[in-house]
C-alpha cells in the first residue's frame, strides 16, 4: 500500500514537473486564477457603495451591510446615495476601485450606450450601466456555469461509461444504444426549446445543459475501462479477491481520468463559450444578470454607434479562452507519458 502510495505520489510529482516546466501554462494559471478572484470578489472592485464611511465620528462598512437611511439623516428617500452624502471635513469615505454597480445607470451622460470616457473606462451599454463592471461581474456566472456543467457531466459519465466499460454484456449494449439514440438528438436547439419553457436561472441552465453533456465524456471513460479491465495489476486485484467496488475505484478508475483531465481545460473553454452564445440569442441568464453574451447582443443591435460593445466582450473571451487553452497544452504534456 505505501509503494502503491509512493508510486503515485512520484508520478504526480513527475507530472507537476512537466507542467511546470512549460512557462505559457503556468503563466496562463496565474492570470486565469487571478481573474477567478478578481471576479469573485468583484463587489469590493466595482460598487456605488464605498468599502469604508466614517460619518459624525462613527464608522460604516456600507459594502457588506445594508443602512437605513434614517441612520445619515436622510427623511426624503428610503435609499442611500453614497455620492450625495454630505460629509463634514473631519468625515471620509473609501471608495472601490471602480465607483459603479452593474445594475446602475450613469444619469450624467446624454445619451446609451455611451463612449468610453474616464468615468466609464469602457463605455456604457444602451442603459447606461458599465461595461466594465458589467464584464467583471459577467465572468463570475460564466465560469461558475462552466465549471459547474464539467463536473456534473464528468460525474455522469463517469458513473455511466465506467459502468459500460467494466461489466460489457447487456449492460454495455443497452448503454450504448441509450447513448447513441440521445447523440442523434440536436442538443442545442432542445437546449433552446427547453430554457424558453423554464425560467433560465443560472442553475436551472446547468441543469439542462447536463442533460447531454456527459455524453462525450462517457465515451472516453467506456474506452479506458474496457481497456484496463483486463490489464495485468486488475487480473492480480481478483485474484486476491478484490470486490468489483475495489477493484474500479482503486485500480481502474484512476488509470482511465487521464483523457478526461487532460480535456478539461478545453472543455470548461467550449462551456463558456456555449453560455454567451446562449446569452446572445436571448435564452440565456435572465435580464438584467450581468452577461458577456448579452453585450456582444446589444454590440450586434448598436454595431454603428457603439464599437465597444463588441471590442471588449469579444477581448474578454479570446482572453479567457486563450489562457484556457494555454493552460489545457500544459496539462495534455504533462498526463502524456512519453513527456515524464
Amino acid at each position: 500500500m505505501i509503494q502503491k502510495f509512493l508510486i503515485k505520489n512520484e508520478l504526480s510529482r513527475k507530472r507537476w514537473k512537466v507542467f511546470k516546466s512549460s512557462k505559457s501554462a503556468m503563466i496562463a494559471s496565474f492570470f486565469l486564477l487571478f481573474f477567478v478572484l478578481l471576479t469573485f470578489f468583484s463587489p469590493f472592485v466595482a460598487n456605488s457603495r464605498p468599502l469604508i464611511l466614517k460619518y459624525n465620528d462613527h464608522y460604516y462598512f456600507p459594502i457588506v451591510k445594508d443602512y437605513s437611511a434614517d441612520t445619515f439623516g436622510i427623511t426624503d428617500s428610503l435609499d442611500v446615495n453614497y455620492r450625495k452624502l454630505q460629509l463634514s471635513p473631519k468625515d471620509f469615505t473609501l471608495w472601490p476601485l471602480i465607483q459603479w454597480d452593474p445594475y446602475e445607470s450613469n444619469s450624467t451622460v446624454d445619451s446609451y450606450p455611451s463612449i468610453p470616457t474616464h468615468a466609464n473606462y469602457m463605455g456604457t451599454d444602451d442603459r447606461g450601466r458599465d461595461v466594465l463592471t458589467r464584464l467583471l461581474y459577467g465572468f463570475k456566472y460564466s465560469i461558475t456555469y462552466a465549471v459547474a456543467v464539467w463536473f456534473i457531466s464528468l460525474s455522469i459519465g463517469t458513473i455511466l461509461g465506467g459502468s459500460m466499460g467494466f461489466f460489457g454484456g447487456k449492460v454495455d449494449f443497452i448503454g450504448q444504444r441509450f447513448v447513441e439514440v440521445l447523440s442523434t438528438v440536436p442538443s442545442f436547439f432542445l437546449l433552446i426549446i427547453l430554457v424558453s419553457i423554464f425560467a433560465p436561472s443560472l442553475w436551472m441552465l446547468i441543469f439542462i445543459s447536463c442533460i447531454f453533456s456527459w455524453i462525450n465524456i462517457s465515451y472516453y471513460v467506456r474506452g479506458e475501462f474496457l481497456k484496463n479491465r483486463n490489464r495485468e495489476f486488475v487480473e492480480a486485484a481478483r485474484a486476491l479477491g478484490a470486490s468489483n467496488k475495489s477493484i474500479i475505484f482503486k485500480h481502474i478508475l484512476p488509470n482511465s481520468l487521464t483523457p478526461i483531465i487532460t480535456f478539461a481545460p478545453f472543455t470548461i473553454a467550449g462551456e463558456i463559450v456555449g453560455l454567451a452564445a446562449l446569452d446572445y440569442l436571448g435564452f440565456g441568464l435572465q435580464v438584467p444578470t450581468p452577461s458577456w453574451g448579452e453585450l456582444l447582443s446589444q454590440a450586434q443591435k448598436n454595431y454603428t454607434i457603439a464599437w465597444w460593445l463588441a471590442l471588449y466582450p469579444s477581448l474578454a473571451l479570446f482572453i479567457v479562452l486563450t489562457l484556457l487553452n494555454l493552460i489545457g497544452q500544459g496539462v495534455r504534456d504533462a498526463m502524456d507519458p512519453n513527456m515524464i
